[in-house]
């Protein structure tokens, strides 16, 4: 009976290990993305319940307790938070995630010493890189939470003797952890906890605010490095899946969205670059031939109205205003009015990888209308009006020719070779980057200044009345 109970445990880790990989297969178009959400949910209920049928399992009652809580916490979660801030909400759960694989090696390694057995090297190897994984994704986590949330300055913070002091605390881990597989000393085990609670902070602090998405999905991918870690120490293959399948997706996300900017990963890391605010108003200005040229809503209204094709860039203004559905209502009337109507997505736009498309899905904008880059960049030249929602970085033309700034090689949507840019934008300054757009001196760019939501709604005011 045993035996059954056990090969049942495992062909049902194996069925759940593939729906966790045809979800993750789904995930990869906007298209299927909520079908491959629901078939990895699916995974892990399987995995929970075979979990939940081992006979080590003990206290029921103390985790159907923490299902309740959890689920509450969950619901509630999910009505009160704002789509605009599911970046906070992605790096806090990246942090939770870090901090449960932690606490697993932790218990695991007191559960091991108070039952007065010898830790091996495998174990203590695995407990101790547990640990490390998970608390630096905790505190990492959390630093990144604190940047976009604006508890804490979105621009790097820097110290002298920086990165010694990172590599003298990181060898102290080390030698700590060497330490620890002769002599499993829990003074010295609580040290290294420590240790890699202070690491997670180091890690993310000299790191931009607009460096953030490409932060998260590298958290993201610890926290699955972690868990495989935590499955490692508990002997449970699923989560051992469960987490590479994680650590492996995130690394790969965190390749693209580095290509997408056209940085390296060690550059994001360690560069110091890249803030939250960009730089003052007019900041970079004065080396840009050309002047600016605005327009006003009803300006703008004719030129969309009587387009034949539009498409809309959103960027991270269109996020902090929350005008995705203004925007949405304003492409819906000029389809009425016959005009073809696209939206360009950037892999960096916004604040998480997604970020756009997650907001556009919430005001149920179509999936058929949404292109990459690599897809609506040959359709520019056809394109009448181009519509940039609060986007900069990532539509600057001085990327493809300025060897000099800080984004060369960058690729970019580019809006230039449209017949007609209209520009929605609170003021001059710049991005993360620091430097300013060369599109707003373009002579066919149009700038519309003020709250995106704002101008939205007075242009689709407008358009009616066309």
């Amino acid at each position: 009976m045993d035996s059954l109970l056990t090969n049942g445990i495992e062909l049902s880790y194996l069925v759940a290990a593939c729906l966790f990989i045809l979800g993750l297969k789904k995930l990869g178009s906007p298209a299927t993305a909520r079908q491959g959400n629901s078939i990895a949910a699916v995974g892990m209920l399987l995995a929970v319940v075979a979990t939940l049928l081992n006979q080590q399992v003990l206290n029921y009652g103390l985790i159907a307790g923490g299902i309740v809580i959890g689920s509450i916490i969950g619901v509630i979660t999910a009505k009160k938070v704002e789509m605009t801030d599911m970046p906070q909400l992605v790096g806090l759960f990246n942090g939770l995630g870090g901090a449960a694989s932690a606490l697993v090696a932790i218990a695991e390694f007191w559960r091991l010493l108070s039952l007065g057995e010898t830790l091996s090297i495998t174990t203590s190897l695995t407990i101790i890189l547990g640990v490390l994984i998970g608390g630096v994704t905790l505190t990492g986590s959390l630093i990144a939470f604190g940047k976009l949330q604006g508890i804490m300055p979105g621009r790097p913070v820097i110290f002298p003797a920086q990165q010694i002091i990172n590599f003298a605390i990181l060898a102290g881990f080390l030698s700590g952890s060497i330490y620890l597989f002769v002599n499993p000393d829990p003074n010295i085990f609580l040290g290294l906890v420590g240790i890699s609670l202070v690491l997670g902070v180091l890690f993310v602090i000299p790191i931009g605010g607009g460096d953030m998405p490409v932060v998260i999905s590298l958290l993201n991918s610890y926290s699955g490095l972690a868990a495989s870690a935590a499955g490692f120490v508990v002997g449970n293959n699923m989560l051992i899946i469960a987490g590479a399948l994680v650590g492996a997706s995130g690394i790969i996300l965190t390749q693209i969205m580095c290509k997408a900017m056209n940085r390296s990963i060690t550059n994001v890391l360690f560069a110091g670059f890249g803030s939250d605010g960009g730089a003052p108003e007019g900041d970079g200005s004065a080396a840009i031939d050309g002047a600016i040229k605005s327009v006003d809503p009803e300006e703008s209204a004719m030129m969309l109205g009587y387009a034949r094709s539009v498409v809309i860039i959103p960027g991270y203004g269109m996020a902090v205003a929350q005008a995705q559905h203004s925007v949405k209502e304003l492409a819906d009337m000029l389809e009425k009015k016959g005009v073809e109507v696209k939206y360009a997505i950037h892999p960096v736009a916004g604040r998480m990888p997604g970020h756009m498309n997650v907001l556009l899905a919430e005001a149920n904008v179509p999936y058929t209308q949404l292109y990459d880059m690599d897809d609506i960049n040959p359709q520019f030249d056809n394109t009448d009006v181009a519509l940039v929602i609060g986007a900069n970085d990532v539509v600057n033309p001085a990327a493809r020719h300025d060897k000099g700034s800080p984004i060369y090689g960058m690729p970019i949507l580019e809006v230039d070779k449209a017949k007609t840019t209209i520009v929605i934008k609170r003021s001059m300054s710049t991005g993360f980057s620091g430097v300013q757009n060369e599109l707003f001196f373009k002579d066919k760019t149009m700038m519309l200044f003020g709250s995106a939501k704002d101008m939205v709604e007075k242009i689709s005011s407008e358009v009616k009345e066309l």
